[in-house]
């Protein structure tokens, strides 16, 4: 076993349904191990050194001006790659927005990993959106968010939670925009005949339009025309989670701004999630969130 094999000590995931973002400058023996990976995507965005992170079987070195995603639900180690002396980089926690879906597929290496070096002419701004991210999640709701620090990028950690859905929202606008800015070249260049399936993208545009309604894998499969197996496999592949999986992910996001924004009854709330069992949309929106859909109405939650 190499030094690169080496997984360290486990570190926990942030809980399910945070936006938890920061900035570190790591140096020999930073390492990070999840054996059961992390229940939220991971958005890192390396500005110095070097990093490298293994997803499952993808193996990938980070480097200055590179943007690396990781999928929920896959094994993963990451440290400071080897012969590197510094890792300086920009990291977020969060549930993906539906619409980056597309933005990320032509980035696709496998094993729900993401990775693409942004234009040279975008380095600036991304980092940029990566400092109003963290000032975004510090806001507590009460008058004007604070303004980006132009110094935050420093040798300390600095890490912020969003608490409140607004802090939430404007944080992920801001991780939006680097998304966006570092895949555009990608996406463009893959934008020829072949480069991506439009078939999963209808499947996923059907999920988002109406994630309440009763998808199956044979009915988003029939609306595609595909076998079952032949869309299970397609759409596993090119987004690093399978149908099923994105299917419960847009319900639960879809039922969590309900809860937000509605006065629906939790029950009403599950219903028109797509989730006939009260019992069970409890059940599975606790592990989403870490809060029972209740307490995440009434503001219990990070």
């Amino acid at each position: 076993m190499t030094a690169e094999e080496l997984p360290g000590a486990a570190v926990p995931a942030p809980p399910p349904g945070t936006v938890v973002t920061g900035h570190y400058d790591q140096g020999p023996g930073y390492r990070v191990s999840r054996p059961q990976g992390s229940a939220s995507w991971l958005f890192t965005w390396t500005v110095d050194g070097l990093g490298l992170l293994r997803q499952g079987t993808a193996r990938i070195r980070a480097r200055p001006g590179e943007l690396v995603v990781l999928a929920p639900g896959v094994p993963h180690h990451y440290a400071l790659a080897p012969g590197a002396r510094r890792w300086r980089f920009w990291w977020t926690h969060c549930q993906a927005r539906p619409g980056w879906a597309p933005w990320l597929r032509p980035c696709a290496v496998g094993d729900g990993v993401f990775a693409v070096r942004a234009p040279d002419g975008t380095h600036v701004r991304i980092e940029a959106a990566f400092r109003r991210l963290l000032a975004d999640s510090r806001w507590t709701g009460d008058g004007a968010p604070p303004a980006a620090v132009p110094g935050e990028a420093s040798a300390q950690p600095s890490v912020a939670v969003a608490h409140g859905s607004a802090a939430r929202e404007l944080a992920l606008c801001a991780l939006e925009e680097a998304v966006l800015l570092a895949t555009a070249g990608a996406h463009r260049a893959s934008a020829g005949p072949g480069a991506r399936d439009g078939r999963v993208r209808r499947a996923e545009e059907v999920m988002a339009a109406d994630p309440g309604a009763p998808h199956t894998v044979d009915s988003l499969a029939a609306g595609v025309a595909l076998s079952p197996s032949r869309f299970a496999h397609l759409f596993t592949r090119e987004t690093g989670v399978p149908p099923m999986r994105a299917l419960r992910e847009a319900r639960l996001r879809h039922a969590a701004r309900l809860l937000e924004s509605t006065g629906l009854t939790v029950g009403r709330v599950a219903a028109a999630s797509g989730f006939p069992s009260p019992f069970h949309f409890n059940r599975v929106f606790r592990e989403r969130y870490g809060v029972p859909p209740g307490a995440y109405r009434s503001g219990e939650r990070l």
